[in-house]
Order: C-alpha cells, then structure tokens, then sequence
C-alpha cells in the first residue's frame, strides 16, 4: 500500500462521514455542504452533529445541517481556510452559533504513516501481539487510550510491551471503519521515557497495514507527548477536524468530563 493510496482512503472516509465527495478535498476553494453522515461513517462519530469542518491542507469542506448553513458558510469565506482552526477567529463563528444553540465542540489532527518512514523500533522488554479474546481484563483505566470499553468489539488488535508478567506498554487499534483502523497507545507511568510507545506504535503500524488496513492517529493538537510519539513512529499529520454540536450536548461533555477528572482525583 502506497502513501498516495492510504491518502485517497482516508479522503473517502472522510467524505462518508460528513456527506461530501471525495474529491471536494482536493479542490482549490472551499467547499459548503449539507452535513449527512453515510452509513459508513466512523462508527465512534455520534449524533446530533450541526457542523463538521475538514480541511486536508488545500482548502477546507464543511458540511453543516441547513440551521447552520449561511453562518457557517460565511465563515468559511471569511478567513484564509487555514485560519479557521484558530481563535480568534472561531471566537465569531461560536457567538453567531451560540444564538442559534449550537456551540464548537472538538478540535483534533489526524496522521497516517509515510510508508518510507516507518522505524524499526525496539524496547528493552518482551513484545507481544495480542488478539481480541486477550483483552478481556484489560479494560481499565491505565489502559483506556489504547482500548475503549465502551466498543469492545472493535478492538481488533494490539501489541504489548511485557516486563516479566507486568504489562508495561500496550499499543492497541479499534476497527473504527471498513478500511481504517485506529491506534492508541497507553504507558504506565514508572515505564514512560523508554521509548515504549513508539516501539509499539510503530510495529502496530506495520501488523496493520500488512492485513491491508490502512492505521491512522488522532490527537489533540496541544497533547505534545502524543504527537511526538505518532512523529517518531512514522506519522505526518494528514487532515485536521472541527465540530460543532448542539449546546446542550457540548455542555453535558464538559460535565462529563469535569465527572470523570474529579473521579481520577479521588481515586489517587
């Protein structure tokens, strides 16, 4: 698999998931569309979604549901498209939204491998693959990057750094599409530093691409350690998403969150 196809893969999931064409990515100027999620979208993608912007760094398409169409189209020609994933500028798109009851909700950067830059890497611990039926007790907290408990039978495959019977590191992929499969990766923390994750990540990548699944890799763009990981792994970043969802939904994520960093507190 070439770097040139894994790109036209992704651009075709992308358009799956918002209800565009695959070539709109490709334009030279931006492209408006009425957001319709394809029955092929990233399964972990939830609705109600009022508005996704995608740009793979020619131009940016967006596809908003008609509520939002006209303000979200204006902002689109309002700034160089590159500037639209920057504040202040998305400070007037959530005002004029805010009015409407929507509010901006996810930011993320996603990378595919440079098939020529892929590294063999090595830890200093016993690596192991590992299938779906090995993750049953795995579903813990130190390990929630790498696997998600809440979609258990999309996590296909994994790779796990053993020091003695300990589970140090584990890189794990979720079968999120029909031709994508998604990576993350968990390092306990006395292990950090070691080059774990990369040696992991990396040898995901190939396991996967081997069974002609094209891996990719998410991040926020301010969690440094991750990026730096998914760089010396053999990533490039390759597109990057905006959402914008309903407010209520937008605030319950925050409450949720806000739940969930209070219950780590605790439980230190």
């Amino acid at each position: 698999m070439t770097n040139h196809e894994m790109l036209e893969i992704a651009m075709r999931q992308s358009a799956e998931d918002i209800g565009c064409r695959e070539e709109d990515f490709r334009a030279d100027k931006n492209v408006i569309t009425v957001f319709k999620m394809g029955t092929k979208a990233r399964k972990y993608l939830k609705e109600p979604i009022t508005c996704t912007l995608v740009s793979y760094g020619n131009n940016i398409v967006a596809a908003s549901i008609n509520e939002t169409l006209e303000i979200v189209s204006e902002y689109v020609g309002k700034f160089e498209f590159y500037h639209c994933f920057e504040t202040p500028n998305m400070h007037w798109l959530n005002e004029r939204l805010i009015e409407k009851g929507h509010k901006i909700c996810f930011m993320a950067e996603y990378y595919l491998p440079d098939i020529n830059r892929i590294p063999n890497l090595s830890c200093a611990y016993e690596t192991r693959i590992l299938k779906q039926e090995d993750f049953g007790e795995l579903y813990l907290p130190e390990w929630s990057n790498a696997l998600c408990k809440d979609r258990r039978n999309l996590d296909i495959l994994g790779i796990g750094a053993y020091d003695g019977n300990v589970l140090a590191g584990l890189a794990a992929c979720s079968a999120d599409c029909e031709d994508m499969w998604q990576i993350g990766v968990d390092v306990l923390p006395k292990y950090r530093r070691q080059g774990i994750a990369s040696a992991l990540t990396s040898a995901l990548t190939k396991e996967i691409i081997n069974r002609n699944k094209v891996p990719f890799y998410c991040t926020a763009w301010s969690n440094i350690r991750s990026v730096r990981n998914a760089v010396k792994s053999g990533f490039v970043p390759a597109w990057v998403e905006m959402t914008v969802k309903p407010a209520n939904v937008v605030d319950e994520t925050i409450l949720l969150s806000d739940i969930s960093s209070m219950t780590s507190f605790y439980s230190v």
